[in-house]
């Protein structure tokens, strides 16, 4: 017996055919360049409109800055200073314990916090002595995290590496001896 071949119905070819549009493969190949146009002009966007608080444009004065900034660390070891700072951010209260060997404590003395990324979030406080040796401020909303901290008056300057929340008042001590 001989085997017969059934083939199906012959189809219109005109009623099988779909405009592009229609078509889920092409949308899908349209779709992955298309993601990568648009994080590239949202990631234009984002360089254009925000500032990058890391690049500095006188990079050689800064250079220069360092220098005298060096001298003024050696002028608080000279001093013998020695501050412990607390800093309280539920109430926003800086406290700061101050002291010295024969030399005068002055009056006021300038807290400088520094954001190590972020440069609008960085702060300066006058703190006022309110008994000997001991100075009190109010700063604003600090963040927690790391934070670089500059104490300053006159000739002097001590630094130093806080994190925040504060567990422990944090002591601050000359980063250089003197000079020889």
């Amino acid at each position: 017996m001989p085997r017969t071949l059934l083939l199906p119905p012959a189809m219109n070819a005109q009623s099988d055919k779909k405009p592009w549009y229609r078509e889920p493969w092409v949308w899908l190949l349209i779709a992955l360049p298309m993601t990568a146009v648009i994080g590239g002009l949202v990631t234009l966007y984002i360089a254009v409109t925000t500032s990058d608080g890391l690049v500095v444009d006188d990079y050689y004065k800064r250079g220069k800055a360092i220098n005298m900034d060096l001298a003024r660390d050696r002028a608080a070891a000279v001093h013998r200073l020695q501050a412990t700072l607390s800093i309280d951010l539920q109430e926003r209260r800086v406290t700061l314990w101050l002291q010295a060997q024969d030399y005068e404590l002055p009056g006021a003395v300038s807290l400088a916090l520094l954001h190590p990324t972020r440069a609008g979030h960085d702060q300066s406080v006058s703190l006022q002595m309110v008994d000997a040796g001991r100075y009190a401020g109010t700063v604003s909303e600090l963040m927690p995290g790391r934070w670089h901290v500059q104490l300053a008056a006159g000739d002097w300057r001590l630094s130093g590496l806080v994190s925040l929340p504060q567990t422990e008042p944090f002591v601050m001590l000359p980063a250089y001896g003197p000079q020889p």
